[in-house]
């Protein structure tokens, strides 16, 4: 049996124009990330609001072992089966954390001949939608710091801010750190922390809006 990886580089992919215009996208609604990768546009989402909802098939944590493998593996099999009975079909995924990926679970675009390609790309950056909530995030986090450093005029206590910094990257040694070390010009000292970004206040905020205009 190869391994998902051989699996994964041997296959042959479609560009995504043709994948999209088969669920009836055409290409003017797609904001390219080279050949194979695309984002579906606002105003396609907008068009088709008055459309009759499709049915929705959820599937959860259904296999139990510590790393939880499984869920994408038989989701992404389920999309092809229904593919080959004819069925317009689409699975939804969640995008994978660089934590997991490098931690002991390893990708998250399923497995075998039941996973997503190009793997790499899904795995490792995408289309940049996790560095940039990182960036926004820790954007707040420098813009606080800097609040205090110049004067602290909202009176911010210091030892009790829970803003935390983020990182997709399941480094341990950044969970719990001290900021501001150095000269007066390196910032105030204080205890900070990181968490991975997915578990950040801007991930939360990106799943929980209904809207661009909500989002701002």
């Amino acid at each position: 049996m190869k391994t998902d990886i051989q699996i994964a580089q041997e296959a042959v992919m479609e560009p995504i124009v043709n994948v999209a215009s088969k669920l009836g996208i055409s290409e003017e609604m797609l904001e390219q990330y080279g050949r194979y990768k695309a984002k579906i546009s606002d105003e396609f989402i907008n068009s088709i609001q008055d459309n009759p909802d499709g049915k929705l098939i959820l599937v959860t944590a259904i296999n139990p072992t510590p790393a939880g493998e499984g869920k994408t593996t038989t989701s992404v099999g389920l999309g092809e089966a229904f593919g080959q009975l004819g069925k317009k079909a689409v699975i939804a995924l969640r995008e994978p954390s660089l934590g997991p990926c490098f931690g002991i679970k390893g990708g998250a675009a399923g497995g075998g001949y039941a996973q997503v390609v190009p793997m790499e790309d899904l795995n490792l950056h995408f289309t940049g939608d996790f560095h940039a909530i990182t960036s926004a995030n820790n954007l707040l986090a420098a813009l606080l710091d800097n609040h205090i450093q110049q004067g602290n005029e909202l009176q911010i206590d210091t030892r009790q801010v829970v803003w935390k910094r983020c990182l997709d990257m399941n480094d341990r040694v950044l969970r719990n750190i001290v900021v501001g070390l150095g000269n007066k010009m390196d910032g105030t000292v204080r205890e900070d922390h990181f968490v991975i970004t997915v578990a950040s206040e801007i991930m939360a905020v990106l799943c929980l809006d209904a809207d661009m205009k909500d989002l701002k």
